[in-house]
């Protein structure tokens, strides 16, 4: 008989967690990263969680020369008096039209592009269009729609060689019946561009090997755009338009004053210029800060629903 010798324990190794400290000893040793921190930290606490607090206003009857503790407590007849106005309603009739146009025409534009400028082969084309499509995004409002005006406008460079070959057009810068889709065509132009970032970078996060995959099987690029691309860049597609969604509400305040006057306050007048001219100009605070705090809530509302869709779909969302 061979006398066998049983083989020696396994040694099971123990992860040592290195003690934490106490919070002292964690400011001393973290000091550096916390300093970094700090100017963000109190740019958002300044100017978005400290003037939440103003919110109060909208359920008091506010005079700037009393205060917001001297002034009245009304309850919700802000509200009430809000939602029986028309002209809040028109407001918010537009800003849900703006929005929609937004969401169909607009959202989808920097994904197509950002396809488009991925399947450039030279990287110097590749790099001059994305210097070309993303220098509008630094342009300011007030240069975007003189540019605008100045292009086809009733006296801009396209109206005028219209107009030269019998074709009018018109005063397209003025016409309220086309501004919802003018306003849409500047936020592409400004702003497409600049969103092909993001989407470029969840296309080049994709793992090469699975376009090689689907070569060798036979698939062409419609193939491989449809099955690996746009799959790749589905979580980073859906992230965006549930934060979208939260923003619905908000089309942009300084295009549509610039506008305002040209195409009329029935066309342009949205939820945030709403706010401007009743409460600002018009001294009504009360009633326009309950427009901008139910603004926030559905806003708030619509990140929540469409997050837990998201969940039943099995997406991961922004948040668990």
């Amino acid at each position: 008989m061979v006398a066998t010798t049983a083989p020696p324990p396994l040694e099971v190794e123990t992860e040592v967690r290195p003690q934490r400290g106490s919070l002292r000893e964690r400011l001393r040793r973290d000091w550096t990263l916390l300093a970094l921190c700090l100017p963000g930290v109190l740019y958002f606490a300044i100017f978005f969680y400290v003037p939440v607090l103003g919110n109060v206003i909208a359920f008091k009857d506010y005079a700037p020369f009393l205060g917001i503790n001297e002034s009245p407590w009304v309850g919700l007849d802000n509200f009430t008096m809000l939602l029986a106005e028309p002209e809040f309603w028109t407001a918010v009739g537009n800003t849900l039209q703006i929005t929609a146009l937004q969401l169909v025409l607009y959202f989808p534009a920097p994904i197509a592009l950002a396809l488009l400028l991925n399947s450039l082969v030279g990287h110097r084309i590749k790099r001059f269009i994305q210097s070309v499509v993303y220098l509008p995004h630094f342009l300011s409002w007030v240069v975007v729609v003189a540019m605008f005006q100045q292009v086809i406008g009733g006296a801009g460079t396209v109206t005028n060689f219209l107009n030269s070959h019998g074709i009018t057009i018109g005063n397209l810068m003025s016409n309220p019946d086309t501004f919802k889709l003018l306003a849409t065509a500047q936020v592409i132009w400004k702003d497409c561009g600049w969103g092909t970032i993001i989407f470029l970078a969840a296309i080049t996060a994709i793992d090469m090997n699975q376009y090689e995959a689907a070569a060798i099987d036979g698939a062409d690029w419609k193939r491989r755009l449809w099955h690996v691309t746009l799959p790749g860049i589905r979580p980073v597609v859906l992230m965006l338009l549930i934060l979208r969604l939260g923003d619905i509400l908000s089309v942009g305040f300084e295009q549509m004053v610039l506008q305002r006057d040209a195409v009329g306050a029935a066309a342009s007048e949205v939820i945030d210029t709403y706010v401007y001219y009743h409460g600002v100009i018009n001294g009504d605070w009360g009633a326009s800060t309950a427009a901008g705090l139910m603004k926030g809530v559905i806003g708030a509302a619509l990140i929540y629903a469409a997050n837990k869709l998201a969940h039943k779909f099995g997406e991961q969302g922004i948040y668990r």
